[in-house]
């Protein structure tokens, strides 16, 4: 089972939407066409197949509009889906539902795309031990929404801003002047739960990596037998990271080399929504 993201950190962002949406006189063309008191009941219905993410957010996009609102989920969030299912039923003041609608079905829709495209990803790697995650290419204030689909996906979420890890990175390393120098001085700021890893492009400043008691190592676009090398020289004294170039259909043999994680950042900046519409139920 996934676990919610906790409301108050969602409904800011829903609000911020709806208040986007609603503009300066609410919304005109519901108003004008429906009457105040009309009653309705609508279901979200799955157009493709997919992964749900996002059904939270849809739930406060509604109930922020009116709260007497009854959502009923059929599909939890991280359910596999498929074209034609019902996902779940809204009940209620139809001004209300037309009027969160489109709020809802972004969120959802765009949601659901990451986890369906995570999910085609972790399911090509499932007979390894490596895990897919995803990086901090995210859409801005979409951060903690975003990571959380990639969860549903069966995916695993990287750090989740600049302060919670130290990744050093190729510019860094320039700047301060070596690999082993830029981990010397992070180690020696860290905190004692701060990890820290260190992207490396060749075999080399791997060696160098290690020598510097780096506690991750990315390998940036490592070719197959480079990254077969260099998990042989980390020999599990480091959580051995892969990125660059993942796909579903390279996923595969990128894992089966054996390293631990599979970055990929279009997981969360490059994804299509998943198509799911809010149709009447007469």
């Amino acid at each position: 089972m996934i676990t919610p993201l906790p409301r108050i950190l969602i409904e800011p962002t829903i609000r911020a939407a709806l208040l986007e949406d609603l503009g300066r006189a609410g919304d005109i063309t519901s108003d004008s066409v429906i009457p105040q008191t009309t009653q309705t009941r609508v279901a979200f219905i799955a157009r493709d197949p997919g992964t749900i993410a996002g059904l939270d957010c849809a739930a406060i996009a509604f109930s922020l509009l009116d709260p007497t609102l009854t959502l009923k989920i059929l599909f939890p969030d991280g359910s596999r889906i498929a074209p034609g299912d019902t996902i779940a039923t809204i009940a209620g003041n139809a001004r209300a539902i037309l009027s969160a609608e489109r709020v809802a079905l972004n969120f959802l829709g765009h949601l659901s795309g990451i986890a369906t495209a995570t999910h085609s990803i972790a399911r090509t790697i499932a007979h390894t031990n490596a895990r897919i995650t995803c990086t901090r290419k995210t859409a801005p204030n979409l951060r903690a929404l975003q990571k959380y689909a990639v969860r549903c996906g069966g995916g695993a979420n990287h750090r989740f801003g600049l302060d919670d890890a130290i990744l050093i990175k190729d510019n860094h390393i320039a700047i301060a002047g070596g690999i082993t120098t830029a981990i010397t001085r992070a180690r020696a700021s860290a905190g004692h739960l701060v990890k820290i890893e260190c992207e490396v492009d060749t075999l080399d400043q791997l060696t160098q990596a290690l020598a510097a008691g780096a506690d991750a190592i990315l390998l940036d676009n490592f070719d197959i037998p480079t990254l077969r090398q260099a998990v042989t020289l980390i020999n599990g004294t480091a959580i051995a990271e892969a990125s660059g170039r993942i796909t579903p259909h390279t996923a595969a043999g990128i894992a089966e080399t054996g390293v631990n994680l599979i970055s990929a950042g279009w997981l969360t900046h490059s994804t299509s929504v998943l198509d799911i519409g809010l149709d009447f139920m007469t």
